[in-house]
Formats: structure tokens, sequence, C-alpha cells
């Protein structure tokens, strides 16, 4: 199994191949978390490990470094360090979390059923184990032989009939029967074959925090087992991958979870679940499940906590002539129940539920089909009598919006995120209370002073057309009316050695900008064929954090202005890439004016058909005038979408990727025409496309768009994208305006470099940000390219 991995004592290099750094095994549960049992996480130390997996079936081994945030039982001491390994008590688990991100791995595909309800019959195992001085991987089956505990919430399953060696503890234990991962390996009998095993539903009693979660991720449990659901989803329907999912391999077992649900059904349906917020606690999700007509509320402990384990509850209860409408009933509350909080893409999630659940009752008679309709429209309709209450009273009375603060039971203030009101809360302004900077209140901090509105550092980079491996470039200071300080500049430098270059310079800008707890922006103006160069990343010295994890970093395109006459034929409505012209297109209609007839390419006339030299100085001058004429009409446009960002919240628009699969990104004419809210993204950036990277950013730019994000694959083209686009949709949607973008990626920045699962899909973005409002200094004082 591709999702088992072995855990290691934190050592480096090939002491990973040693069975003396050995601790045990443990298995991939969701993107970035490992699932193991305690006394084998809690054998590193201060809580950290090492985790070394296959990357694909076949594809060898890498290492990862994690730590473990979660035991059961929790028996860490007062200063949050774990206990020392050795034999746990029940229920034995930890929750491994990497601290750096990891794309390339599998994960095994968790029940939503209570292990109390598996009856006798075989399981499947896997783990590592020392075999001839060598570390292993191994798999066998076992009989169950009963339960330790009944159907208590600290049940375990006996196990027997094989030999367990050392070394497979933590690893799974699978239903072959649903092709499903049920529970943990615990523990070896010393007295005879086989040994116990630990339900996954105990994670179910991880700590709950007192306080009220504001974010999908103050709340571990949910966070793994969303961000397990989607990935299955997501994985499932990837267009372009050809591995097995456990999709598959259920749908050929025959599996039907709840009598009525094909595997692929299921999955589609948890990972929609997993898009809404989570329930607001145990006891509200309860109700849900005691409210359901022909329910039996009597269901093993530990209580459900998740959408997931609602459904799983279900399974047992359903007749075979009421599984689907009670599974329907079921998802229908779950799309208007209350909130915790909400986040930008809620009611893209809600939607998406209820698309599901219109096409599974299309099995179902007309009669419950149009009672599920008026459910529908009745959530409409208090929706709309909560954005109508809105605009009668006041932005103090902002429901279901972002950046709305509330107070209330357990009213707190996650990483700088205000929570949104939900039933029974009522929001209130005001201001929050001061505390230390960490990379939780980044926002905070944005909202309170945008970075745009204070002096900048600011890096103009030229390249150097007879030197292609070295630059040109200054430093200055920006301030916030536009006028600049240049502190240094330097020709010819080696690209490669520029952070070196730059080190002192930049120091010196970054005093002059920099406030106490409030690093400045840093701007850099390159090329827009050096657009994805990773200045985030510079190390400046190199033992340093990254830039992007000290403060806002942004890039802007230098030669925005010389861009239409080089390069708009070649990115434009053609859409043929430079050096590839169209043969049966000579001509183009004039994008910023429609109604104007076709120019040839190049943007010049046809010359040829022209006998009188006068005639040709005139369609010059006409020709300029006309690429006068575009560039203020661009530029005009420009400035328009900038000042509509800036007063309004945005919203972000994958460009070149669907679902997973690879597409155009669309001309500069399709470009201009969305609308002044869009804040272009790019997914595939790095990956193989129909156009290179430097053509798809040139015609974002000849578009007129000021702001744009993309992420740098890194030439991982089989990398699940779907946490991406949902992390993009939220993160640009959430500030009141683009203005304090910066800072968000800045604080998304952080959070990656603090191994914060919930933000890896942000691993490798990076922000354009380019004020028409404030032209470059300078331009052209650098030596410039001929």
């Amino acid at each position: 199994m591709a999702a088992t991995v072995r855990i290691h004592r934190p050592v480096v290099g090939y002491a990973l191949e040693e069975p003396a750094t050995f601790l045990g095994s443990g298995f991939f549960v969701a993107p970035n978390w490992v699932l193991t049992c305690a006394h084998v996480a809690c054998g590193g130390e201060g809580g950290e490990v090492a985790v070394v997996y296959e990357t694909a079936p076949g594809g060898g081994l890498s290492t990862a470094p994690g730590r473990v945030v979660a035991t059961l039982p929790d028996l860490a001491d007062g200063a949050g360090r774990t206990a020392p390994a050795g034999n746990w008590p029940a229920p034995d688990l930890a929750l491994v979390q990497l601290t750096s991100p990891v794309v390339d791995h599998e994960c095994v595909y968790v029940s939503e059923r209570p292990a109390a309800y598996y009856g006798e019959g075989r399981v499947l195992y896997a783990g590592w184990t020392e075999n001839e001085g060598r570390l292993q991987v191994m798999d066998g089956t076992l009989t169950v032989q009963g339960t330790i505990g009944g159907w208590s919430s600290d049940v375990q399953m006996r196990l027997g009939d094989n030999d367990l060696p050392y070394g497979v503890s933590g690893g799974p234990v699978i239903d072959p029967v649903r092709g499903e991962v049920i529970g943990v390996l615990k523990a070896r009998s010393d007295h005879r074959p086989g040994g116990t095993s630990t339900g996954i539903e105990q994670l179910r009693t991880l700590r709950v925090s007192a306080e009220r979660a504001t974010a999908e991720h103050s709340d571990v449990y949910q966070a793994v087992f969303h961000a397990h659901d989607r990935y299955h989803r997501d994985r499932q329907r990837h267009p372009a991958s050809r591995r097995q999912t456990w999709t598959d391999v259920q749908g050929r077992l025959g599996a039907r979870p709840g009598r009525t649900l094909s595997p692929d059904e299921r999955i589609q349906l948890l990972g929609r679940l997993a898009e809404l917020p989570p329930p607001e606690s145990t006891r509200g999700l309860l109700d849900i499940l005691d409210s359901l007509p022909d329910f039996q509320a009597f269901t093993p402990l530990p209580a459900p906590r998740g959408w997931r384990d609602g459904l799983g509850a279900l399974y047992e209860s359903a007749g075979d002539d009421g599984a689907l409408e009670l599974v329907l009933d079921y998802a229908m509350r779950a799309m208007s129940a209350p909130r915790p909080f909400v986040v930008p893409s809620t009611p893209d999630a809600e939607k998406a539920l209820w698309v599901w659940v219109w096409q599974a009752a299309q099995r179902l008679s007309a009669r419950y089909r149009s009672s599920l309709a008026e459910q529908r429209m009745e959530r409409l309709r208090r929706r709309e009598e909560d954005r109508r209450r809105v605009d009668r009273d006041g932005p103090g009375t902002v429901v279901d919006g972002p950046g709305t603060v509330f107070a209330g039971p357990g009213a707190v203030l996650d990483r700088g995120r205000p929570p949104h009101p939900s039933r029974g809360v009522a929001p209130t302004t005001g201001p929050r209370a001061p505390h230390r900077r960490t990379a939780s209140d980044v926002r905070v901090r944005a909202r309170a002073v945008a970075g745009a509105a204070r002096p900048s550092a600011l890096v103009e980079l030229v390249l150097r057309g007879w030197e292609p491996d070295r630059c040109d470039w200054s430093v200055s200071v920006a301030g916030p009316g536009g006028e600049a300080v240049r502190l240094h500049e330097a020709e010819r430098t080696p690209l490669a050695d520029l952070p070196a270059h730059l080190a002192g310079p930049l120091a010196e800008a970054f005093r002059h900008c920099d406030e106490p707890g409030r690093p400045a922006l840093l701007q850099v103006a390159l090329p827009h064929s050096l657009l994805g160069l990773e200045v985030d990343a510079w190390q400046l010295p190199p033992d340093a954090e990254p830039l992007g994890a000290l403060r806002p970093v942004v890039v802007r395109c230098a030669d925005r202005a010389r861009l239409p006459v080089e390069a708009y034929d070649e990115y434009g409505a053609d859409g043929c890439a430079p050096g590839r012209p169209d043969p049966d297109r000579p001509g183009r209609p004039d994008p910023g004016r429609p109604d104007r007839p076709g120019r040839p390419a190049h943007g010049r006339p046809d010359r040829g058909t022209r006998g009188d030299p006068a005639d040709a100085d005139d369609l010059r001058d006409m020709d300029d005038a006309d690429d006068a004429d575009d560039r203020d009409d661009t530029e005009e446009e420009r400035r328009a979408r900038w000042r509509w960002l800036h007063a309004h919240r945005a919203r972000a628009e994958v460009l070149d990727c669907d679902e997973g699969l690879r597409k155009p990104v669309p001309s500069v004419e399709q470009l201009r025409a969305l609308s002044h809210g869009t804040v272009p993204v790019l997914c595939r950036y790095g990956d193989l496309r129909y156009e290179d990277d430097a053509e798809a950013l040139a015609r974002i730019v000849l578009g007129g768009y000021g702001v744009a994000l993309w992420r740098r694959r890194h030439g991982r083209p089989d990398a699940v994208c779907g946490e991406f686009h949902r992390g993009t949709i939220d993160e640009i949607a959430e500030p009141s305006s683009a203005q304090y973008l910066p800072e968000a990626v800045h604080d998304l920045r952080m959070r990656l470099r603090a191994g914060r699962t919930e933000s890896f899909w942000a691993d490798g973005v990076a922000l354009l940000y380019d004020d028409p409002h404030q032209p470059l200094p300078g331009d052209g004082d650098l030596l410039e390219a001929p």
C-alpha cells in the first residue's frame, strides 16, 4: 500500500535506512497528515519525527519532517510536550502533521462507519518491519475474534490467526469487503498470534475547544477529515490521472454504502459536505440526526462529530426502501444547518450539494422531489431576507458575510480572520484587543493600515539582451504618493547571484520603511518574461528566513508599456504564441475598437498595396495615432479595473485549469471582457500548457489586470489542484478590498513556513500587484537592451 509509511526518529541521511532509528508504521489519512499509534509517534524527540513514504506505487521513497500535534489519550505536559513513548493506554492514537508540503503521496480511504459495526470476518493489514537487517513493507490477513470494550468509547478489536512482527504497530487495518480502512494496529499479543487494533472513530474524542471555531483548521478533527474527503473526491474526478483510486476498487468490490449509494456517489457527497463549514457542535449534529424520519437514535460511542460521521450513522438505520430518502434528507439539513463560521465559498458549496441532491433525487417520486425543491426555495428566501435586512439596517448587521466581528460564547479571533455570525449571535463593531504580532494577525494589521498606503522597498530589474544571464538593477524607497528615492543601482549582475548583491541595499531600504511590528511591502519590478522569478524565496542573507515569510512581497511588470507594440499580435486574439503566426489571418480586428477594419500582423499596414509614398506616410501617421488611442483605451481600462478592485470585494477566476484539466488561457480580448471584479489565477504555471508561462502572463498584463495570482507547480502535472482552486477563491474573496491581498498572501506564506497544513495549497504562490496610479520611477534610466 503506497499510503503506508514508516516513522523514524528525526535523523538525516543514511540513518533513515537503519533499523535503530525505526519507530513503527503509520499511514497517510489526508494530504500531509499521518495517523499512527501514540506510542510510535512519541518515540521521537520533542514530538518531532521523520516520515518515510512512497511517492507513488513503485515511485521510490522520500522523507518529510513531521510533528505530533495530537494524541489519544492526551498526555501532554503543561509545556505542551507529548509524553514519552511506552505502553500507552487505549486508544493509543496520534496525528502527525508534516511540516513541509508534500503533494506526491497517496491517502487511504477511511470508513465513516464505527468499527463496532464490523462483525466477525477477516481483515487485511499493512506495515513496515525489519527483515534480515533491512526495513521492508509487509501485509497479510487477520481474523476478527471479537472486541474489547463492546460498544464503549474505547472499543478495540481482537485479531488473531497470524503473527504480527515488530514494527507494524500504527499500520492500517482494512475491511476487504468494502475496501476501506477501519482501524489502526495497536499491539501484538505476547501469548498468541495476533493482537489488537483501535477503531479510527476514536479520533472523534480529540479535544474540542470551549470556544467557537472560526475556521476549519480550528478543529484538528474537522481539518483532517474534510481534507480526506475532498482529496478522494478530487482524486476520483482528476481528468489527467491514470492512477487507480480507492473508489475504483470499492466499485469493483460491489460495495453499496448505506444500501443505496455507489462508491462514486458516496465520495462525491462526502466531498461536497466537506466543502461546508463543519457542524456547529456534536449536539447540533445529533439534533439533525434525531430529526430524520425513521432514524434509529442508538449509535455506538463516540458520538458523531463531523458530517461524514453523521452519514455513517445512517447506514445502519436505512431500510432498503427508504435509504436514499434518508440520505437526501440528511444532506438537505446539512445544507441549511447553523454555521460556526462561513467563508466566501460557502454559498457555492451549498449550491454544489444541492445539485448532487437534485440529481440523486431523480430516482424518487415527483412528490418527494417537489418537497426538496420547496426546502431549497425556503433556504434561498431566508438568505434574501437577510440581505435585504443588511441593506435596510446598514453594515452592522451583516449576516453570512466575510469580515464581520461578532460577540457571543467563544467568539475568538483565529489567525486574524473575523468569524461570521451564526444563529443567535449578534454582530457588533469595535476594536480588537491588542496582542503580539504572529502569523494569525497579519490581516488585522493590514486592515488597520494598508501596506500600499505606506513607504515600500522597490527593486527594478532590466535584462541585458546581449547577456541573457545578467541584469541591471536598482533599489529604491517608494513613497505612497509615487515618488521614489533611489538608494543603489548596479549593472551586469549574474541573475544567479542577485540575492547576494541585493542583501545590503535591501536591508537599508527596509530600515527606511519598516516600523516596529509592521514590515514594509517589497515590490519587485520584472520584465514579463521574469515574472515567475521566485523573489519571495530569496534569503537575505542566505541563512535568513525567505523574504516572503518576513514581509509582503509582490511583483510588478516592468515592460508593460512596451508589450502592446512588441507582443500584442503574438499574445492577442489570434491565440498564436510568439514565433507561431497564423497564415490564415493576415489581419485582426482592433480589440479596443471592434468597429475598425483589420490590421495586418505586427500592427503595421500592408504598404505593398500602396504605390504612393505620401499614402504610406499618411498610413504611418494613422497607425501611430491608432496605437496611441489603443494605449489610452487600455490604460483607462486598467485604471478602472484597479479602482473597482479597491472599492469592492474581488472574485478569483482560474483561467488555465478546469477541475484538473489543462485549458488555454483566454485571449486578450476575452480577458478584457471579464468583469472588473475579476482576479485572474493561473493553476498550471510551470506545467505543460497550450502556451508558455511568459505568454500566459503577458496576456493577463495586456488584458488590463494589475492584480493576478499564480502558483509555481515545479513540474508536478499529476498533483491534485482542487485545494488550490478552493483556497484561492476563499483567500481572494475574503478581504473587503484588493489592497489587503499583499498582506493576505504574506499571511499564507507565514503559515506555510510555520508548517500549517491548511495553507499547504499555497506553496509556490505569487502575487502580481501593479498599481497603475503609481508608475515605476525612472522608467528607462537604466541601460536598456537594444
